[in-house]
């Protein structure tokens, strides 16, 4: 297979190592008192935020807590989950719908081309400003909104973000795929994983020291599963129910 310019051949995949490490994910409830490696974690953090994303704005921030005594109130203000008590370490996955300004600037700096093309330097310099600011007390939101809502009418066109809690589910979108990034490549490295949605969010962001803006979508346990880390037999609903083709 021919590369295009600026990438690298694809390699051979083996769907069959991929699939087992999709059915094998699961949520674990109590792991072994084993460490995760720093170059395995250091690994799948990398993996994780490959993750496909908004318009490369990377909204994301995650917080590795292996010190015992924050990690113990960590586990603390999540409800005291055996996951959380259990885990060789915890990380606490952030949505940041405010990093979006600084983070188009700099994805102008860091462009790895020799030649900044024209389109890319519009976008983060002309649209992205107007596509993502809400404007004080969200004014500017609702100016895009009703003239959306207008020039919609003839054409195609993007419907948001048009308000700051949009903004936050904005962010929060291409976090959770970047947590899933992170899932599997512990699972690939022989970890496991168990993201919780159980946990006090005040407490949380302020035992990390997170701005008030940032959003904690979840706090992910890892570590090498226990014998008795799985509770239950995994199944999900019948795919005709959830997949519809048209």
């Amino acid at each position: 297979m021919n590369a295009k310019a600026g990438s690298l051949p694809l390699p051979e995949i083996d769907i069959e190592e991929f699939r087992k490490v999709v059915r094998t994910r699961r949520s674990i409830r109590r792991f072994t008192d084993e460490p995760i490696p720093e170059a395995v974690l250091e690994d799948c953090l990398e993996l994780a935020t490959l993750a496909p994303n908004s318009s490369n704005l990377q909204p994301w921030e995650f917080f590795v807590v292996r010190t015992p005594e924050l990690k113990a109130k960590l586990a603390h203000a999540c409800l005291g989950q055996n996951a959380a008590k259990t885990a060789a370490a915890l990380i606490v996955v952030v949505a940041r719908p405010d990093s979006w300004r600084a983070h188009a600037r700099q994805a102008l700096e860091d462009w790895p081309e020799e030649k900044l093309p024209p389109i890319v330097e519009k976008y983060y310099r002309k649209v992205a400003p107007i596509h993502y600011n809400q404007g004080p007390l969200g004014i500017l939101g609702l100016v895009k909104k009703a003239a959306g809502l207008a020039v919609g009418m003839t054409r195609p066109v993007p419907r948001g973000p048009y308000s700051n809690c949009e903004m936050k589910i904005w962010a929060t979108k291409s976090t959770a795929l970047a947590a899933q990034n992170l899932m599997l490549a512990l699972r690939a490295h022989g970890y496991d994983s168990c993201p919780m949605e159980g946990f006090d969010e005040h407490r949380v962001k302020k035992l990390i020291n997170l701005p008030g803006k940032g959003l904690v979508t979840m706090v992910l346990a890892a570590g090498r599963r226990a014998e008795n880390g799985v509770y239950n037999r995994q199944y999900r609903f019948d795919q005709r129910q959830m997949v519809h083709y048209l």
